[in-house]
Order: C-alpha cells, then sequence, then structure tokens
C-alpha cells in the first residue's frame, strides 16, 4: 500500500497537484477495499469518515488514480462503472453472474496461452486485454432449481 501511494503522490506532483487530506483519505480507503467499487460506494465510505468531501472530489480523485496507473474502470456490462486496484496487482479476467452481478476474479494460465497463440497467428503482439465471462453463479442457480 505504501508503494501505491508513492506512485500516487509522484503522479499528482508531476501534475502540479498536492496531496490534500481529502485526496489522502480517499486514497486511503479505495486501496484498504478489495474487490471492485463504484463510485457512490466509495463516496459513502468516505462520508462516513469525513462528511465535507463532496461527490465530485470522489469521482475527480478516481480519475486520477486510473490517469496514475493505480486503479482502472471496470465495466461489467451493466451500467454501472467500478474500479479496482492495479498496482502491484496481476492481470485477472472477471466471471461475473447476470443475476446477482457476484463477481469473481479468476487467473488461468492456459487461457494466457491460448491468448497470446491468437494474437501471434494473426500477427498481433498483445499489450493487454481484458476478459468477461457472464452466467450464472451456483448460489443463483441453486436458488432457483436450476
Amino acid at each position: 500500500m505504501e508503494k501505491a501511494k508513492a506512485v500516487f503522490n509522484e503522479f499528482i506532483a508531476s501534475k502540479n497537484l498536492r496531496m490534500t487530506p481529502q485526496r489522502s483519505l480517499i486514497l486511503d480507503i479505495f486501496l484498504r477495499k478489495k474487490g471492485h467499487l463504484t463510485a457512490e460506494q466509495l463516496y459513502d465510505m468516505v462520508k462516513r469518515k469525513d462528511p465535507s468531501v463532496g461527490q465530485a472530489t470522489v469521482y475527480r480523485m478516481l480519475k486520477l488514480l486510473s490517469e496514475s496507473g493505480i486503479a482502472r474502470e471496470v465495466d461489467f456490462g451493466d451500467g454501472v462503472l467500478r474500479y479496482e486496484h492495479l498496482y502491484g496487482r496481476e492481470h485477472h479476467d472477471h466471471l461475473i453472474c447476470t443475476r446477482c452481478n457476484k463477481e469473481v476474479e479468476v487467473v488461468d494460465e492456459e487461457i494466457e496461452r491460448l491468448q497470446e497463440r491468437l494474437a501471434k497467428r494473426h500477427g498481433f503482439v498483445l499489450t493487454g486485454h481484458r476478459m468477461y465471462l457472464y452466467g450464472i453463479c451456483k448460489e443463483c442457480r441453486n436458488n432457483v432449481g436450476e
């Protein structure tokens, strides 16, 4: 977490911005939270700690976190943007339940090798990718007797 903070501090300094107490609070909360957060969820958590922080400040901070490489926007196709930690984390893909929106991060070396072979076959050098697999989780299937 300290390395991510240092990277972010360096980034905002390069933009001639300063690390305000509000930015520091938002960064701390974001880095401590696991999983994927919406801007509204992060705002609610920040507001509980400091009611003076405005929603626009949280949105601007998420934009800075994304620009700095600390976070990235994730769109699971349900109309809600979420943010996840990027810094210091290995690449992963996502399984998403279309009923309850459960998200599971997965890493599969075989899939990664297949993607590399596919790209090579078509003359591409991969620079990155995002993979979202949609379905119905076990809990939702059990709840409706499927």
